[in-house]
């Protein structure tokens, strides 16, 4: 990936009108779609362990957990593209700043409006850091090096992408280093049934958002579209082939190899089963390397299916916290009509800290896969009301929404 630019801020940088690209929405859109069916798995499927466990799971159930591996890097990465448009319209000091409080204010949303939602828990008993609060903190590490010095970032993000593995062969030692660096889901506790619930180990995912950054000048109105292309194109399939050929090798990028299996179908499962938490390089090459080619052969993408998608891939955050509760919400009812009371809400067995979700109350995959399209389309109308509002009126806090 050609990570070279030049800093388009400068001490006084003139205004610059706001472009929406449509390929930016298009992916973006498709990604807050396609995270709901995981979210509405975690909520309301019967399948007990995990899906990507190649010993019990099924190729659907696998590919279903799988898909949405491509959610969080495109939501990040592309987070990092955003914000190198943002910077054209503010000079470096402003975007340093502007930065640095919109990520300040995520991770305060993650650790309060988010973790309501996703365990309906008014004590916070668990308080759960996700892509939210990784997105946050690593814009606070994108302001500081956008005010200090722009020229590290693409250099730092690569250090971080293609360098964390390398902490797979150091010892692991304490919560501060699973919350920077190698945080699989692990429970810090700080009181008596009370703690944090770490997913998202914040520097890894502060590398995915500087190459997005580093790449935003392509997505500049004066960049040549057809270049644009190009670029994203090889850089795309040069991403990929990095995939394949470091984990055919099945030497450095991932802690868990891939190996033959009892069928070919499971040998390929095996293969694409890279980590997520923390997201290894095998991982980020496996979903961006097609996230980049998808970026170049969306850009002239047209039709009415494609204009419902941008829907949402233009409220994203809005999108974002008020799925949650709504999954949330539909899992209480069907809580409450299978005749469970408030003594039942927190269920010991349950797969996360979720009050109203039993481990023996659910669907199969088909019934998951119905919830998720409902939904989907009953978030339509409130993303499509909150686009237009958007578009008709100029608040300064839309910037943070």
């Amino acid at each position: 990936m050609n990570t070279t630019m030049a800093s388009p801020l400068t001490a006084a940088a003139p205004p610059v009108a706001k472009t929406r690209i449509v390929s930016i929405d298009i992916l973006r859109g498709a990604v807050m779609i396609i995270m709901a069916l995981d979210h509405v798995r975690d909520y309301f499927s019967t399948a007990t362990g995990d899906p990507t466990d190649l010993h019990s799971t099924t190729p659907l159930l696998f590919f279903t957990r799988w898909i949405t591996h491509f959610c969080a890097p495109t939501f990040v990465f592309l987070s990092g593209v955003s914000a190198y448009i943002a910077g054209r319209r503010r000079t470096r000091p402003e975007l340093g700043s502007f930065l640095m409080t919109r990520g300040a204010w995520l991770v305060l949303i993650e650790v309060s409006l988010v973790t309501l939602g996703w365990t309906f828990d008014p004590a916070y008993h668990v308080i759960i850091f996700q892509v939210i609060w990784a997105i946050g903190w690593s814009m606070i590490i994108l302001g500081l090096l956008a005010r200090l010095s722009p020229a590290l970032i693409p250099f730092v993000g690569v250090l971080l992408v293609a360098g964390h593995n390398a902490t797979d062969y150091f010892p692991h030692n304490g919560p501060a280093w699973d919350i920077l660096l190698t945080s699989p889901p692990t429970f810090i506790g700080y009181a008596p049934h009370r703690g944090f619930f770490d997913l998202y180990a914040i520097l890894p995912w502060t590398g995915v958002m500087l190459m997005g950054y580093s790449i935003g000048r392509w997505f500049t109105p004066d960049y040549p579209a057809e270049q644009r292309r190009k670029l994203l194109l090889r850089a795309g399939f040069a991403v990929t082939a990095l995939f394949i050929l470091l984990r055919f090798i099945n030497g450095y990028g991932d802690r868990s190899p891939w190996s033959v299996q009892s069928s070919p179908l499971y040998t390929v499962l095996s293969f694409v089963n890279t980590t997520k938490y923390p997201p290894s390089l095998l991982y980020l090459c496996m979903t961006l390397g097609p996230v980049l080619i998808l970026l170049a052969l969306t850009e002239k993408a047209k039709g009415a299916f494609v204009s419902v998608i941008q829907v949402y891939g233009r409220v994203p955050f809005f999108y974002y916290v008020i799925h949650l509760y709504l999954i949330h919400f539909c899992c209480a009812v069907l809580f409450f009509v299978s005749g469970y009371g408030f003594k039942d809400a927190f269920d010991p067995h349950s797969p996360g800290p979720f009050l109203f979700r039993r481990s023996d109350l659910g669907f199969g995959l088909g019934g998951v896969y119905l919830v998720w399209l409902f939904v989907v389309f009953v978030l339509y109308f409130p993303s499509k009301w909150y686009d237009r509002y958007k578009r008709v009126h100029n608040k300064w806090w839309f910037s943070y929404i």
